[in-house]
């Protein structure tokens, strides 16, 4: 006990100085400003966050706007947001001098003095990438992760390191280092996640360009909650060296590494700029493909499936209406649309991405949380994954008649051998392959689907892992995704909200239903879908829509 007692006293130590290190940061960020305000007083830093990203890049690439006014604009603005919202773990210092540097620069980059937020998982050189685990806490990157190596060259200058959910698997933000993160449009909900700290900071006007990760919908969530867009590329397209994934190793759901902004011209400008040479040589695991103009500037109609449900996660109401609408201005602009037909999703959910990421019955999974002093809200998870196979599947068999989709999930989560691992490999690729099948045999071009929304009140999206069938399907087919903010809830959503029964009518779609509830006024998403490495033609189709 008395060892016991030492270890976790250990343990809070580290916390205690990991958010001390946090509350320093915020000094700093605040000692910076000053200084500036000080110094220039007749600067606006308002009319220099109004500016959307590409007006801001050509301002700083033509000399017309300083550096350091942008710099220290976006760092004033960053600071009142984590006040706010509790978004930012880590102010970057050394940016200050990387600003000093940049303008003795010779051949500004694509992305020259423009502040970029980073994702904690995301290794910055100096800086601990956590997952909210406290063992992770003082144990600072050894180098920078590849992106933000390209980001540097290309004359960004991440400034700030933003919160996750502990493990990062989850949809929600909060861990117990750092504490929970808010929605900067509404206190009482959920900023989404993994990505949230990026999701409230791009979201609040704190960062003009983010960047997270996605491995179910960490790009999307955030970015539909806190009404932005992201975009959530091919698994590929951009390296994920030095980027550290919630499940190590798996195979089964594709992660990947993507920007958030405000608008989609600045997701195109950011695309732009990370595929250029330096990222082709830093990592030759990536295709050598460099931005396509040619495709995103194309007018020419598009052929667009569409679907507004899966009939796994019924749709809320805000939901269904910003599909319906979006396909009836896409069809008045001239573009046809054309319905697609999705099956089995709740195959692919269980048997995909919960069996596919947990194939080892959660064994790995969870040797991350040994030694931690919070399992996050994960009793049950842990429960079964300590459970052997026998117990998994009599209470799989005893839940069936009562609670199908938590006897599914009991199911998947049993320990497979390696044969069983690669059968179920090759089954994701077999359904890849049929997928396709059904886009190339109608012809479209892209695809237009919901996306989870309005934001969920806070702590719901650990009750609610079931309902990201609509974001997960993509991270199976690995097919380029982007999010859209296309309208809000009205009252009349609200209204309709009350009928809301659910496909399985079970504890998942009540506690959704409630989830639902009270959010007049929040923005809803959808998303928008290519074929694998068509990133170009996403953002146009992307692009197509945020214009209508």
């Amino acid at each position: 006990l008395l060892l016991r007692w030492r270890r976790r006293r250990g343990l809070w130590k580290k916390v205690e100085e990991a958010r001390r290190r946090q509350e320093r940061s915020l000094v700093q960020m605040e000692t910076a400003v000053q200084r500036f305000r000080e110094q220039h007083p007749s600067v606006s830093m308002v009319s220099i966050l109004s500016l959307p990203l590409p007006e801001l890049s050509k301002k700083l690439q033509d000399g017309s706007l300083p550096l350091e006014h942008v710099f220290y604009a976006y760092v004033g603005k960053a600071l009142q947001i984590a006040i706010e919202t509790n978004c930012i773990t880590e102010y970057l210092q050394e940016s200050e001098t990387q600003v000093r540097k940049a303008k003795l620069t010779e051949k500004p980059g694509l992305l020259y003095g423009v502040p970029v937020s980073i994702k904690d998982s995301i290794d910055c050189e100096g800086h601990d990438s956590t997952l909210g685990f406290i063992k992770n806490v003082n144990k600072p990157a050894a180098e920078d992760s590849v992106v933000v190596q390209v980001l540097r060259r290309q004359g960004a200058i991440p400034f700030v390191k933003t919160n996750v959910p502990q493990s990062l698997i989850s949809y929600d933000c909060k861990n117990l280092i750092f504490g929970q993160t808010f929605n900067p449009l509404l206190y009482t909900r959920s900023p989404g996640g993994s990505s949230g700290g990026e999701g409230a900071l791009v979201g609040g006007g704190g960062s003009i360009l983010g960047f997270g990760t996605d491995v179910g919908g960490s790009l999307r969530f955030p970015a539909a909650f806190c009404g932005i867009c992201a975009l959530k590329p091919t698994g590929n397209r951009l390296s994920k060296k030095g980027i550290i994934a919630g499940v190590l190793g798996q195979k089964a759901v594709v992660a990947a590494v993507g920007p958030m902004a405000k608008d989609v011209e600045s997701l195109a400008l950011c695309m732009r700029a990370l595929l250029c040479e330096d990222m082709f040589n830093l990592d030759s695991t990536v295709p050598p493909l460099p931005f396509n103009e040619e495709v995103y500037a194309s007018t020419q109609p598009l052929r667009i499936g569409y679907y507004e449900t899966d009939f796994f996660t019924m749709p809320s109401p805000a939901m269904r209406r910003a599909v319906r609408e979006t396909k009836q201005m896409l069809e008045d602009a001239g573009h046809t649309l054309v319905p697609f037909e999705l099956t089995n999703v709740d195959y692919m959910m269980f048997n995909f991405c919960v069996r596919g990421m947990f194939a080892d019955g959660g064994a790995s999974f969870l040797k991350k949380f040994k030694g931690e002093l919070e399992k996050s809200n994960m009793g049950v998870f842990f429960w079964l994954a300590k459970s052997p196979n026998w117990l998994k599947t009599l209470l799989s068999w005893i839940a069936k008649p009562f609670m199908p989709r938590f006897s599914d999930i009991i199911r998947s989560m049993r320990a497979n051998t390696v044969d069983e691992v690669w059968s179920l490999h090759h089954e994701i690729e077999e359904f890849c392959y049929q997928f396709t099948a059904q886009w190339k045999k109608l012809n479209l071009d892209v695809m237009l689907c919901p996306m989870l929304g309005p934001a969920l009140g806070i702590g719901y999206p650990g009750k609610l892992s079931v309902a990201v069938s609509y974001t997960m399907l993509y991270n199976a087919l690995d097919f380029p995704v982007g999010v859209v903010p296309v309208t809000v809830v009205t009252d009349e959503d609200e209204e309709e909200l009350k009928d809301y029964k659910g496909y399985f009518r079970d504890w998942w779609d009540r506690t959704l239903a409630k989830a639902f509830r009270g959010s007049a006024g929040l923005p809803v998403a959808v998303q928008c879908v290519a074929l694998p490495w068509q990133e170009e033609l996403c953002l146009r189709f992307m692009k197509e829509v945020e214009a209508l």
